[in-house]
């Protein structure tokens, strides 16, 4: 009897404590039990509602500018590309105190060519550290811009590299280790276009600006004098905003001349993910992933972004003269189109687009297993958090390897992991097992994982040095879900 009473005791207890540390690990994330068990965590819907602003007037989409060259110096083009805070005028009111790169709010656009020689000369003018990562860019470790590569505060430094990489639509942010989420919040991103013989023969909308448009999406709260406060509104799960904010607009418009535009979509937010389609549900194509195109165009109705991945689509408005439309994220109008009464019409999209870098063939039977688990500041790489002088990982130069990542469910329902990895780019062989749809067979350098889910990535490092892997999730980031490669 009384062995039976210890017992209950013992159980209550241990339930107690275990409630307890529930409540702990919620309050710790910024969350309440009661608000966790209203979110669907599986799927990633958002803690914060977004709300279109109908008090701001829509607005023509800003265009970020084409960085110009600095110089050419034997063969080798120079770009100079500046961190710097400033201000901007986002919302109506009071300008929004900013960081941006060359200007006061996100950065320019640079232009590369394949096989072309580049040096950016970099300068940090913040007054903190920061770093310069060329997201998606197949380069050594000493250019990659990753935490091992720190640029003080008012100190500059200059990379070198050959571009060798197909046409793709990549990004730059900053990665310096406890300061990347909050420095991209603030507007430390930009996008990076590389060209080349096979676009160009393609016919397809390059005219920046009138049928090629970039699309920065990103979700923002501001105070009531319209300031960011990244200290307030982050959270360890991923800061949300209520806000949409396109290249820096709220509520934004093109005005469509032509029959077929061009979108190169980044999700440039730092947790939430999208779910785009058009408000007349009509279908558009896809043509590229996060490292260049597709080896077919894919119709959609819909497309999903997770934080990191970009996405190049093309609207046909051929039968929407003089029509209004709105890509959507749910109810949330993103960006607006005023279709004209009359269009210049351009080529057909090709039937074909040509990804020389996308094979079937597999050159390997060896699965190397990582797996991401939990959330808030319990989150984990293999049961490890980050550490800059762990080696995690060992990967031979030019050797083909097969990455499963498993997202890892536990006692709260787990959550999204937007997985990526520096200097380089992969393929998605499988989602547990199965084929992957024809919009994700291109070449890719974010993948989302759900919870309960195991996705199979073909890998092959061409660059040698030391490269991060981590949750694109930048609050998951900051809290250690990273990890180290060193390629030999």
């Amino acid at each position: 009897m009384k062995k039976s009473i210890w017992l209950s005791i013992l159980i209550g207890i241990l339930l107690l404590i275990s409630i307890a540390m529930i409540g702990l690990w919620l309050i710790n994330r910024g969350m309440t039990p009661n608000e966790h068990r209203n979110m669907d965590m599986g799927t990633q819907d958002e803690v914060l509602v977004l709300k279109e602003d109908k008090g701001e007037k829509l607005k023509p989409l800003e265009l970020p500018k084409i960085l110009a060259p600095s110089s050419k110096e034997n063969n080798t083009t120079i770009y100079d590309i500046e961190a710097k805070s400033g201000e901007a005028l986002i919302k109506s009111g009071e300008k929004t105190r900013t960081l941006g790169y060359n200007g006061n709010y996100l950065g320019p656009v640079i232009r590369l060519q394949k096989g072309e020689e580049v040096t950016f000369r970099t300068k940090n003018s913040l007054d903190e550290e920061t770093s310069f990562h060329w997201h998606g860019l197949v380069v050594p470790d000493n250019v990659d811009g990753g935490p091992n590569q720190i640029v003080q505060a008012n100190s500059e430094k200059s990379v070198n590299f050959q571009v060798s990489q197909d046409a793709a639509t990549l990004w730059f942010h900053p990665h310096p280790e406890g300061k990347t989420a909050k420095q991209v919040y603030e507007g430390l991103a930009g996008l990076i276009y590389i060209e080349d013989n096979n676009e160009k023969s393609k016919d397809l909308p390059s005219d920046y600006g009138k049928n090629d448009f970039p699309v920065v999406i990103q979700d923002r709260n501001f105070t009531a004098d319209n300031q960011f406060d990244y200290e307030t509104d982050q959270n360890s799960d991923g800061t949300q905003g209520e806000n949409l904010v396109i290249n820096g607009t709220i509520r934004p418009y093109i005005e469509v001349k032509y029959d077929k535009i061009r979108l190169r979509l980044l999700n440039g937010s730092n947790a939430r993910e999208y779910k785009l389609k058009m408000s007349n549900d009509t279908s558009f194509t896809q043509i590229a992933t996060d490292g260049g195109f597709l080896e077919k165009p894919a119709t959609l109705k819909s497309i999903r972004l997770a934080p990191g991945e970009r996405s190049e689509i093309i609207l046909d408005v051929a039968k929407e003269k003089g029509e209004t439309l709105e890509l959507k994220d749910g109810n949330t109008n993103v960006l607006t189109f005023k279709v004209a009464d009359s269009l210049l019409l351009g080529p057909p999209i090709p039937e074909e687009l040509e990804s020389p870098e996308v094979t079937k063939e597999i050159a390997t039977d060896k699965v190397e297993k990582i797996e991401l688990s939990g959330m808030g500041t319990m989150v984990r790489i293999d049961g490890k958090k980050f550490d800059k002088n762990r080696i995690d990982k060992v990967a031979k130069q030019g050797e083909e390897r097969i990455f499963e990542i498993t997202n890892q469910d536990d006692m709260m329902g787990g959550m999204n992991h937007p997985f990526h990895i520096h200097g380089t780019q992969f393929q998605i062989v499988s989602r547990n097992g199965k084929e992957v749809t024809e919009n994700e067979r291109g070449l890719k350098d974010t993948v989302l994982v759900a919870p309960n889910e195991k996705v199979q990535v073909k890998i092959r490092f061409t660059q040698k040095g030391l490269f991060v892997y981590h949750c694109h999730n930048l609050e998951h980031e900051e809290n250690g879900m990273m990890g180290q490669i060193n390629v030999i």
